[in-house]
């Protein structure tokens, strides 16, 4: 069963702590839209002042929305386009702090005013983004860079 936990001490030791929480939620789960759907759900738990937490994975060189936390979402994105695009092309994270002056930004939510995404990649492929939304401008810090890259790599782990 799971049970939500105080997350204690620095950025980077809560990032930790939740990294093997999910390391330990995904453990033995080869379902992988259950293995989304727990990443999605333990991540938006953990997160504050945030509006969309959730996953676009590759279908056909374009995004297609996957398991998410938060209202409906725009269902695809080609690569290339606004910042989930731009990090599907680049194979780059994208930390954006006001959406705003993103050139070609999608506005899936008009309260979202900063982002962040990372790109899922697994044995070299490019298999999808974790996208993370705020109504907060500059809401991501090079912290939350570090904690979410780890966060990815326990996901690639099991998926």
């Amino acid at each position: 069963m799971f049970q939500t936990m105080t997350y204690t001490g620095t950025v980077a030791e809560q990032y930790n702590q939740l990294n093997q929480q999910l390391d330990a939620l995904l453990e033995g789960e080869t379902n992988t839209t259950a293995q989304y759907s727990n990443a999605a759900a333990l991540l938006n738990q953990f997160l504050t002042n945030v509006n969309w937490v959730g996953f676009y994975l590759m279908e056909n060189s374009e995004l297609v929305l996957g398991p998410f936390q938060g209202l409906p979402a725009c269902v695809r994105i080609p690569s290339g386009k606004g910042v989930c695009g731009k990090a599907a092309e680049t194979s780059a994270v994208q930390r954006i702090d006001n959406v705003h002056d993103f050139p070609g930004h999608i506005a899936c939510d008009a309260a979202s005013n900063s982002e962040i995404v990372l790109p899922i990649i697994k044995d070299g492929e490019l298999i999808g983004v974790l996208d993370i939304d705020s109504p907060e401008f500059s809401r991501f810090t090079a912290a939350d860079e570090n904690g979410l890259r780890q966060f990815v790599s326990v996901l690639i782990k099991h998926i």
